[in-house]
């Protein structure tokens, strides 16, 4: 067996006995070995039937598939619970038949299978197969074992391709408002050399280069150094988001840590889908960003591989967060950590324009514990978290 496009299988393709076989090589000595103490030619008869069939099947393990074998992923990025599948062709590239071939394929910790029919020569057969995709992760796809049986199963071969890919499960989005900035952009706001051309905000005059917009010529300019100079004008800075997961164990319990990634995820996936540079940090040191406007995928990636680690050290990591710039904006995801925990927030909130923490694993309908100057919201889940933060940033 060949995978197209693919190194060799990386097994010999020993034959292995199943179970089924196990049960008629033990019927097949009990009968044989009755049959001649008790002198009953019957039992003897069956016995020899017995040892038929799996010679039979031996014989039958010989005849091994010649086939090219291809598989995709599409897509290779979803959300939890929404479809993916993987493609398989198998062509037979020998000038007999094909037996039937088993294929089967791991996803994780799972096994997935699929039956391919027995194929003329040179015949070709597509199949689709589902994908599990109802837990968020970073999933190992591969590899990918081929094998067929003798048509009473008792043998079977398979052999292994070194096919792998990755799939990627992204945590679920919740439709919510980003986080509460204090303000609304403002068009004559402050400016920065390393803000986005093209805007409407003056910030200096620089050099003209050729393919300068002519009307951008600043005449005065030219007139007194004699050099052609332009008006840089740029976007405005808007505030930076700054998203942080707390990714220390002990605060979750009875799988809540999946509530707390859906809702990082929203509020990254919101401040971006609004026009904000937004930035993902988790406590054990991960980190991603979105410019304003662009692709969402490094984060959600980072969090679809987010898992909690008792070494963590949690919310004290904050206590390192030094932003880059002025203006940013502080949201925490985290558990139910104790108050000492929380007080890291409180700790940093000067170093930010606002701050606001979001608690999940809430099972008692309690508030949450007050944090001195910055927006608190105690939720059990990630349903209830986007259920009732609209309302609250919109106070």
């Amino acid at each position: 067996m060949r995978l197209a496009g693919r190194r060799p299988a990386t097994d010999t393709g020993s034959a292995m006995i199943t179970r089924s076989g196990v049960a008629m090589a033990v019927c097949a000595v009990v009968l044989v070995a009755t049959g001649l103490l008790l002198d009953y030619p019957e039992l003897l008869a069956l016995g020899l039937v017995a040892v038929v069939a799996l010679l039979f099947a031996a014989g039958w393990m010989l005849v091994t598939p010649d086939v090219t074998l291809s598989r995709e992923i599409h897509p290779p990025r979803v959300f939890e619970g929404d479809g993916a599948r993987a493609l398989i062709a198998v062509t037979n590239a020998a000038r007999r038949r094909s037996p039937p071939i088993l294929a089967a394929e791991s996803v994780g910790d799972q096994t997935v299978a699929v039956a391919l029919p027995s194929l003329a020569p040179g015949g070709r057969f597509q199949a689709t197969y589902p994908l599990p995709t109802g837990r968020r992760g970073v999933f190992e796809v591969g590899p990918l074992v081929v094998g067929h049986s003798d048509p009473l199963r008792l043998l079977h071969v398979g052999r292994a391709f070194p096919s792998r890919s990755m799939l990627r499960v992204h945590p679920r989005i919740h439709p919510v408002d980003p986080l509460p900035t204090g303000g609304s952009p403002d068009m004559d706001g402050p400016t920065s050399a390393t803000a986005p051309q093209g805007g409407v905000a003056f910030h200096s005059l620089r050099e003209y280069v050729r393919g300068d917009d002519l009307r951008l010529i600043h005449w005065r300019s030219f007139a007194r150094t004699g050099r052609m100079m332009v008006r840089h004008n740029v976007v405005p800075n808007e505030p930076r988001m700054m998203v942080v997961l707390d990714t220390s164990a002990p605060p979750y319990e009875a799988g809540y840590f999946e509530d707390a990634v859906r809702v990082a995820a929203s509020l990254a996936v919101s401040g971006a889908r609004h026009g904000f540079p937004v930035e993902l940090r988790t406590t054990g040191g991960q980190r991603a960003a979105i410019e304003a406007g662009r692709d969402v995928m490094a984060v959600l990636d980072l969090l679809a591989g987010a898992q909690p680690a008792a070494a963590d050290q949690g919310l004290a990591e904050l206590l390192r967060v030094v932003p880059g710039e002025e203006g940013v904006v502080l949201g925490v995801v985290t558990g139910q950590p104790p108050g000492a925990r929380l007080g890291a927030v409180s700790a940093v909130r000067s170093r930010f324009a606002m701050a606001s923490i979001v608690c999940v694993g809430e099972e008692h309908g309690r508030p949450g514990l007050p944090v001195r100057g910055v927006l608190t919201v105690n939720v059990r889940t990630s349903d209830d978290f986007a259920a009732v933060w609209n309302a609250w940033v919109r106070r």
